[in-house]
């Protein structure tokens, strides 16, 4: 007999438990070396995002950037995750999935180099 799906919940409870997913979620992610590197080097470029951006623009630019890594990132091992539960044999659509999870790391991770290297350009020009 297949199992049960959870109830579905209502109000304030839905948040509590959605919450409590999305804890898990970065938990989770936490325990994947790439997502941790990523997380530690976004601890470090934060605060100099306050020094670098000179409106408030500029500093969502460049905090959008590293959250947008974080969240490729997460999104990627949630795709890797699921090939794997499918099983572990070498299959093309399965290499192809992270193939393409893979690429979207790594645009997003080129994207907040040249958006950081732009702003530390024109910081270090004034």
């Amino acid at each position: 007999m297949p199992p049960t799906p959870p109830p579905k919940r209502r109000g304030l409870m839905r948040l509590v438990y959605a919450l409590r997913y999305s804890l898990d979620g970065l938990r989770a992610g936490w325990r994947e070396p790439a997502f941790r590197q990523e997380l530690l080097l976004g601890v470090v470029l934060l605060p100099l995002a306050w020094q670098l951006g000179r409106t408030w623009a500029e500093m969502a630019l460049l905090v959008g950037t590293v959250i947008a890594v974080w969240v490729v990132e997460l999104l990627n091992t949630a795709v890797e995750s699921v090939v794997d539960r499918i099983g572990p044999e070498w299959h093309a659509l399965a290499k192809r999935a992270k193939d393409l999870g893979s690429a979207a790391v790594l645009l997003a991770l080129l994207f907040t180099g040249g958006v950081w290297a732009a702003a530390l350009w024109t910081w270090w020009r004034t």
